[in-house]
């Protein structure tokens, strides 16, 4: 487990011990929380899976739900949250479900989860994925990791060659590639792991078109009153690694790409990736000139009356892989955690 993880799960046990996240939650809960999740399906017994942290199962999923209803949330669309942030936090608190990269498996095993208990979704689709052309570059690593006894990659001008025979050694390959990866200009990104995947035999966009939706299921789903489809960008970059005009045309041209497939006003955006250095101010000030009404981020935390003022930089609530647990859920909806790490901070830039 990386070592934020492993701090993020000793915080949460120390929240349950104590008892804080629920009596500081009425400090620290706002008027509502956007959940992101990636894939929902059934467990899958394998030891090497280093993007577990992108997978629930339908189960937990059906948990959230019932949880979230029991804590009085009300589960609410993507649409609704402006007009809910304008009116604070006087309201029942809200909740919105939002699934980024429009993998196949949110149909199969969540949607008749969300159908159960009449939950609107939001997901956010690439365009080159819904093509088929798209680089899922995180699972192609991961996979051929998985298939090879040592592996090396040429990025920034140097060659890292790394054993991966046991499975510490696969983990421990998979971390120091991906952060040398998450770091690189993305052509160099492309081409390293594009050579990586040739050598272990991996078709990429064969494995994207297995993993996620095309054309026809996302504009059959757009006709369903509960669906939203939102943009997330045209090939999933680094936007804050991106020039100007590439970051333009990713926000922009995704958002014109899918209307125009969809004939139907695309509203939302999702920017990809997790961490804070992955998109700011430039990419908020262009996903507003593009038309969107919000944007969300992945910087966790809650939602208050203050973000009415910042749609285009929302906070969302991860569900990871990693915590599937009551205990964790119950601390991720007290608001604790992220009040904490953002140091009581309602706004984070």
């Amino acid at each position: 487990m990386a070592f934020k993880h492993t701090v993020f799960a000793a915080g949460i046990g120390a929240l349950a011990a104590t008892g804080a996240d629920r009596w500081l939650r009425s400090f620290a809960r706002g008027c509502g929380l956007i959940l992101m999740l990636h894939h929902v399906r059934p467990q899958r017994p394998r030891e090497f899976a280093p993007n577990q942290v992108l997978e629930i199962t339908p189960d937990f999923l059906e948990f959230a739900l019932v949880e979230l209803l029991h804590e009085g949330f009300e589960l609410i669309p993507l649409d609704a949250v402006p007009e809910r942030l304008q009116s604070g936090s006087a309201n029942r608190p809200f909740a919105v479900l939002t699934f980024d990269d429009g993998y196949r498996d949110n149909v199969e095993h969540a949607w008749p989860v969300l159908r159960r208990h009449n939950a609107p979704w939001t997901v956010f689709v690439a365009t080159d994925f819904l093509d088929g052309n798209g680089r899922l570059w995180w699972l192609e690593l991961e996979d051929a990791i998985s298939r090879l006894d040592k592996v090396s990659l040429s990025v920034g001008g140097a060659c890292i060659p790394l054993p991966a025979r046991t499975l510490l050694e696969k983990q421990h390959a998979f971390e120091v590639f991906h952060q040398k990866l998450r770091a690189a200009p993305e052509h160099e990104l492309e081409s390293a792991t594009a050579a990586l995947a040739a050598l272990a035999g991996i078709d990429p966009r064969r494995l994207v078109r297995e993993i996620c939706l095309g054309w026809d299921e996302v504009q059959d789903l757009a006709r369903e009153p509960d669906v939203c489809i939102g943009a997330h960008s045209i090939s999933h970059p680094v936007l804050a690694k991106c020039g100007r005009l590439t970051a333009m045309r990713e926000i922009a041209e995704s958002k014109a790409h899918l209307e125009r497939r969809l004939g139907k006003p695309v509203r939302h955006l999702a920017y990809p990736f997790e961490d804070p250095g992955a998109v700011g101010a430039r990419e908020f000030d262009l996903a507003r000139q593009a038309g969107y009404l919000t944007a969300v981020t992945t910087r966790p935390g809650h939602l208050f009356r203050e973000h009415s003022s910042h749609l285009h930089e929302l906070p969302r609530v991860s569900l990871n892989g990693l915590f599937q647990s009551e205990m964790a859920f119950r601390s991720l909806l007290s608001g604790v955690p992220f009040w904490i790490w953002n140091r009581r901070r309602v706004v984070t830039r």
